[in-house]
């Protein structure tokens, strides 16, 4: 079995509010290195760590992670809509693997996903329907949030499993890294917005279109220092990117669910895609980070971040 690993930050507002064209070139060279990257390793199963954002999973049952051996693109904020190309066969092995190595796997035969998932096989493979791939959901909004050690036991047990496959897998984390988007929360919530995000009563068009109008005007507002969302932390989010880099991905089993909010943000748990995909990578051998880009990009609430890593060749 032959793998790699790509981590590559997501936004709605890509494309509906850009930054500084210089920033934007920068994270367009950066995308385009792992876009090669991608191209040269040639894989032929995708297992796609992304998240959800009150789409496809609910408060009526939220499980902290779900892989999927079909799903369906919901199409928010632009994003393409339709079947993916699930590998149903695959996943089936896959969930049968992490499951024999003691992880209690949540598993969907028709999973809904938003634009977490389609932003990177858009970017990386031109669509949703071009590559086989395996979708697993991780929580990153919905409290509670189980802690991050299980997140890498899920990537490990998946990692191992995948090797079993003799595959060449691509494992791609879609998310984070620090960000603070305005995400409807629960406790507190008015009855509509409570019965939403409890029973999955998702809008009508119309509805859709105002809502993310509103996150686009929370955008410009942030941009312009005029919002009361938290920072973005380069500090913070280089402090992952390092750990990922190291190849210490046991090191996540400190960061404990308020730390990592106090610091990165509501939505920073994002980067708990990042962390499955490198703890998968990490279960098949050492390996090295091949690239790394990160900017801080108040236009789109995020620490954007994108990297690349390959097995180490054992001499």
């Amino acid at each position: 079995m032959t793998a790699a690993a790509v981590g590559l930050s997501h936004s709605p507002l890509v494309g509906n509010i850009n930054p500084a064209p210089r920033v934007l070139a920068s994270v367009e060279r950066a995308i385009d290195t792992a876009r090669a990257f991608v191209g040269a390793f040639d894989p032929d199963l995708v297992v796609l760590y992304a998240p959800d954002h009150y789409n496809g999973f609910f408060y009526k049952q939220m499980p902290p992670f779900c892989l999927a051996s079909e799903a369906h693109a919901i199409g928010d904020f632009g994003s393409s809509t339709g079947p993916v190309s699930v590998d149903g066969a695959a996943a089936n092995a896959l969930a049968r693997g992490v499951l024999d190595r003691g992880v209690d796997l949540t598993v969907s035969a028709r999973m809904t996903v938003d634009h977490g998932f389609v932003q990177p096989l858009e970017v990386l493979f031109g669509g949703i329907g071009k590559i086989p791939i395996v979708p697993v959901f991780i929580n990153g909004v919905a409290t509670p949030l189980g802690p991050v050690s299980r997140i890498r036991a899920l990537g490990t047990a998946l990692g191992e499993a995948a090797a079993e496959l003799d595959r060449r897998v691509l494992f791609l984390g879609s998310g984070g890294l620090s960000h603070d988007p305005p995400v409807p929360v629960l406790e507190g919530a008015p009855p509509r917005v409570a019965d939403a995000l409890i029973g999955g009563l998702l809008p009508t068009p119309e509805q859709r279109a105002k809502a993310e109008e509103r996150v686009i005007q929370a955008a410009r507002d942030y941009a312009a220092g005029t919002s009361t969302l938290i920072p973005i932390n380069p500090a913070w989010d280089n402090h992952v990117l390092d750990t990922l880099e190291s190849g210490r991905v046991a090191d996540v089993d400190d960061w404990s669910v308020e730390w990592m909010g106090s610091e990165g943000g509501g939505s920073a748990h994002e980067v708990r895609t990042w962390i499955a995909a490198f703890a998968s990578l990490s279960a098949t051998g050492p390996y090295r980070m091949t690239s790394r880009f990160y900017a801080p990009i108040p236009e789109w609430i995020a620490g954007f971040a994108v990297a690349t890593a390959e097995q180490e060749l054992v001499r």
